[in-house]
């Protein structure tokens, strides 16, 4: 063997042609469908490749059973026990069912991140979609701030992490390398306890239950936990975040890889200028990485459809986007300000929807993934729904060609109020509960002061979901719904079952006792 220094030159270009990765593709597909030939089912396979130096070509070294993943079951139902006690340190709202210990580290902004160990439990005033790919190796998730819907909550739910959020003053209580237990196992209200308490996990298996007529589904951002979540028992993908692969795999502003020349700060246009190196331009860049992580979701659960939604950062997310400050305004409310449907025909982004459409066009149609459906988030109005498709048709993206299907997502009062109008636009809806409930009740859905006040089961609420879904069945629209009422509250599934919803789509935690319930509501009904 003799190692040679690469060169720079070297270094900066791909080791793999597109041809070399179809080549390994092909000898995969091969390989797995020989040994399960033999072995009378589906035997997933652990290989190993090399390319050669001198020729170029590509040899399979090694093809052995894979004996880890593969193992795992989908089809069990977790509880979590707390046994032991200790002194409480901090307290708030629960998000899961989870209990982990681990030691505190305290992160006050993102230049602190590095310090992060995995399996810590990462304590912060709040967390922003950047931090995301530290907050995966946390063992639990800590924030003064923030309610059952914020972006710490809704990420851990995702990850399966438990995450008490709006503990007020858990920064202050919490000290650096102190050992706690962190217990969203006792109820709505989450626990931190000082020291590694002891629990005990319940496993029930559950791969017998009957599936009900209601198509369940998940809730999926992360292309690297699409093969193993495709595992479970459910009807495909209700609701695909596009953001979480923009900030992960992406990492920058669409507008900035289009238009580098107006980043004023040259260090980070030079930033912004290495991530496309490799490929023709910046903007090619942004549509291959963004469609290979929503093909990954979609070869995932391949026949199932995968509702993927398009884009839904506020501007102040977009902001924090690598080059992103220069192409987005100052809001003082970004939750109900320059994001959605207005966003996408808007001349500030409408370049950067056009790079979205591009990637989803290139998965549909280069990748054959038909599975996967289009949803538009936060659409107030109607001529904004026009807008939209108008925009996608004219990017290659047609309603009801090649049987693409665009949902909209049901999140705004003004959506239910017309919902007639805005059925003869869309091909189905999805409930938004987190931004419905919040427009409904007028509550900030982040703010922890006013977090009681955030009710799915208020009576007004319960009134829009009647409306949505009666509306929904009466223009022969699909319904479903993917905000976290559902996931959180058993019984706003049990509402919604009995209001004749198509679909409800959840965390993956929730699947299975979810499935569960609801086959039981259907089999009272019949």
């Amino acid at each position: 063997m003799i190692n040679r220094p690469t060169p720079k030159a070297d270094r900066l270009r791909f080791c793999l042609s597109d041809a070399d990765v179809m080549e390994l593709a092909d000898a995969a597909i091969k390989i797995e469908d020989h040994y399960s030939q033999h072995a009378g089912e589906h035997r997933p396979m652990d290989i190993e490749w090399a390319k050669d130096g001198p020729d170029g070509a590509i040899y399979i070294v090694q093809a052995r059973p894979e004996t880890a993943a593969s193992r795992r079951s989908a089809t069990q139902l977790e509880e979590f026990v707390l046994q032991g006690s200790g002194p409480l340190l901090a307290t708030g709202r629960a998000v899961g069912a989870r209990i982990a210990s681990g030691a505190v580290r305290l992160v006050a902004n993102a230049h602190q991140l590095s310090t992060f160990k995995p399996g810590e439990v990462l304590v912060a005033d709040t967390t922003t979609p950047d931090w995301e790919p530290v907050m995966k190796t946390a063992a639990a998730i800590v924030t003064n701030r923030g309610g059952r819907t914020c972006h710490a909550a809704i990420v851990a739910r995702e990850l399966g992490i438990p995450a008490v959020v709006g503990a007020e003053h858990a920064t202050e209580r919490l000290v650096v390398g102190q050992t706690v237990t962190v217990s969203c196992a006792e109820g709505a209200v989450g626990k931190v306890y000082e020291g590694a308490l002891d629990f005990e996990r319940v496993v029930t298996d559950v791969s017998g239950l009957q599936r009900p007529k209601t198509q369940i589904m998940v809730n999926l951002g992360n292309p690297e936990l699409a093969f193993q979540t495709s595992l479970m028992p459910c009807d495909g993908v209700g609701l695909a975040r596009m953001e979480f692969i923009i900030n992960e795999h992406i990492k920058v502003h669409p507008m900035a890889v289009l238009h580098p020349e107006r980043i004023v700060d040259v260090e980070v246009r030079a930033q912004v200028q290495a991530l496309s190196r490799g490929y023709a331009d910046g903007a090619s860049y942004f549509v291959e990485r963004l469609a290979e992580g929503v093909g990954t979701i979609a070869a995932a659960f391949f026949p199932r459809p995968v509702i993927v939604r398009l884009s839904d950062f506020k501007s102040n997310e977009y902001a924090a986007l690598l080059g992103g400050r220069v192409f987005e305004p100052h809001e003082e409310n970004p939750m109900i300000g320059f994001r959605g449907a207005a966003r996408y025909i808007h001349p500030a982004y409408a370049e950067g929807f056009a790079l979205e459409c591009r990637a989803m066009k290139r998965v549909r149609q280069d990748m054959g993934l038909s599975n996967l459906k289009l949803m538009v988030p936060f659409c107030r109005r109607l001529d904004e729904a026009r807008g939209v498709l108008a925009a996608m048709a004219g990017h290659g993206l047609v309603r009801g060609q090649d049987g693409l299907e665009v949902y909209v997502m049901c999140e705004i009062p003004n959506n239910v109020l017309l919902i007639d109008e805005f059925a003869k636009e869309f091909d189905g809806f999805s409930i938004g509960s987190n931004d419905l409930t919040q427009l409904t009740l007028g509550v900030d859905r982040d703010s922890a002061i006013v977090a009681d006040s955030f009710d799915e089961q208020d009576p007004g609420m319960l009134k829009m979901l009647q409306m949505a879904v009666e509306g929904a069945r009466r223009n022969h629209r699909h319904s479903g719904i993917c905000g976290q009422a559902p996931s959180d509250h058993i019984e706003v599934a049990r509402y919604l079952v009995g209001l004749g919803i198509d679909s409800i789509s959840l965390t993956p935690d929730r699947v299975l006792q979810t499935m569960q319930v609801v086959a039981e509501i259907e089999q009272r009904r019949t």
